[in-house]
C-alpha cells in the first residue's frame, strides 16, 4: 500500500467516525459502531470500510443495511470535506476482529483460572 492511500484509509476512517457521531441521523446507526478499518484501492475509486457493533446477529444485519442505505450521504459528505477529484465508492463490511479478541482473551482467563 502506497504512503498516498494509507492517509486516504486514515482520513476516512476519521472522517467517517466523525459523521457517524455528529451527522448521520439512522437509527439503526446509532449503536455504538466502531470503524475499525478502512482499506482504499490503488486506484482510489473504492473504499472497503470495516464497522464493529456490540450485540447480535440481528443488529449486525440492521447496521450493514443503515449503512448500505447512508453510503450515498457519506460519500457526497465525504467529497466536500475531503476536495479530491474522485471520492471512492464506499462498501461497508462487518469486522469481527474485536468479538475474536474477547473470546481469546477469556480463553486465556480460563486457562490461567485452571492452574
Amino acid at each position: 500500500m502506497s504512503r498516498r492511500t494509507e492517509r486516504l484509509s486514515k482520513v476516512i476512517k476519521q472522517e467517517i467516525s466523525q459523521l457517524l457521531e455528529r451527522e448521520v441521523d439512522d437509527p439503526r446507526l446509532n449503536n455504538l459502531i466502531s470503524v475499525t478499518e478502512v482499506s482504499v484501492s490503488p486506484d482510489l475509486r473504492y473504499a472497503k470500510v470495516f464497522v464493529s457493533i456490540l450485540g447480535n446477529e440481528a443488529n449486525r444485519t440492521d447496521m450493514l443495511t443503515g449503512f448500505n442505505t447512508a453510503s450515498g450521504f457519506l460519500r457526497k459528505k465525504l467529497a466536500s470535506r475531503l476536495g479530491l477529484k474522485c471520492t471512492p465508492q464506499l462498501s461497508f463490511h462487518y469486522d469481527d476482529s474485536i468479538e475474536r479478541g474477547a473470546r481469546v482473551l477469556k480463553l486465556i482467563e480460563q486457562i490461567g483460572n485452571t492452574k
